[in-house]
């Protein structure tokens, strides 16, 4: 926990490395300093095929899926620092976003827990 999933247009993947775009959102996770080093994940899923902005366009989406408690202000400058460090790193891809959802501590479920 977290859990940063990043879907993206398979084209991504010949701009950069797919373990240093893995590793950018990685780093700029932990650097908010919301978490430990030892929670972060981060998973890359390349799309052939998508429609965006009624074509072929490159995109990058982050779901970011936390434990709840964090406040809106630190979701939102969580969000922020990965589409700017994104951005940054792609400058040419016309659409780059993310969202985060909370996971429910009630509900949460992990191999250690049972």
């Amino acid at each position: 926990m977290p859990h940063f999933i990043l879907d993206c247009s398979e084209n991504i993947l010949t701009l950069k490395e797919p373990k240093k775009i893995l590793q950018a959102v990685f780093e700029t996770a932990f650097s908010t300093g919301l978490f430990k080093e030892m929670d972060i994940k981060v998973r890359l899923n390349p799309f052939k095929y998508s429609l965006v902005q009624s074509g072929e366009a490159d995109f990058i989406h982050v779901f970011g899926y936390i434990m709840e408690g964090r406040t809106v202000e630190q979701k939102a400058m969580l969000s922020k620092m990965i589409v700017a460090k994104l951005k940054s790193m792609f400058q040419e891809v016309p659409v780059i976003s993310m969202n985060i959802s909370d996971f429910e501590k009630k509900s949460y479920c992990n191999q250690k827990m049972v």
